[in-house]
């Protein structure tokens, strides 16, 4: 049995340790459609949680096990939710949104913040467009989108999430 004051030894020296440890929260997801595991990655090009200055452009790195499309929403801090991409299709592996051939740039912009961006991947063309207009909460947002995707069967559909900073 381990003496009382090696054991307060112990805590005392991890509190210390962990009181210099900056904690990062992420957004509650709430994904409950998300059945199989075909999106493989999902981040911003600085890496998840990472921070872009208004004016920078960013691009969204999206990793598939299978060939499908892929439709990209982002919701802003605000509450304020559009759809980046549209059933674009796309082949197994790593494909950088946007895309040359798009013509386009994410250029961020305000409101500061959290900037959520939700990628929905099916493996069939969508039968029809992901429609996100207006504020929505957290849980508006996941309704909106857990509705697009429950018509199409759970191993052809996956959802993911990934999130950066607007300073």
């Amino acid at each position: 049995m381990r003496p009382v004051h090696t054991t307060a030894l112990i805590a005392g020296t991890l509190a210390l340790g962990l009181s210099a440890c900056t904690v990062s929260v992420r957004p509650n997801l709430g994904l409950q459609v998300s059945g199989s595991n075909l999106i493989s990655g999902l981040k911003p090009d600085r890496g998840e949680g990472s921070t872009y200055a208004v004016g920078e452009s960013v691009r969204i790195l999206v990793g598939t096990r299978s060939a499908g499309y892929i439709t990209l929403v982002a919701l802003q801090s605000n509450g304020y939710a559009s759809v980046l991409a549209r059933n674009v299709y796309v082949q197994p592996g790593t494909t950088a949104f946007p895309r040359a051939q798009d013509g386009v740039a994410f250029t961020v912009a305000p409101p500061r913040g959290v900037q959520r961006v939700r990628a929905i991947f099916t493996r069939v063309r969508p039968s029809s467009d992901l429609v996100v207009s207006g504020t929505y909460d957290s849980s508006g947002f996941n309704t909106v989108t857990n509705a697009y995707v429950t018509s199409y069967a759970q191993e052809d559909r996956d959802v993911q999430e990934t999130f950066f900073y607007i300073r």
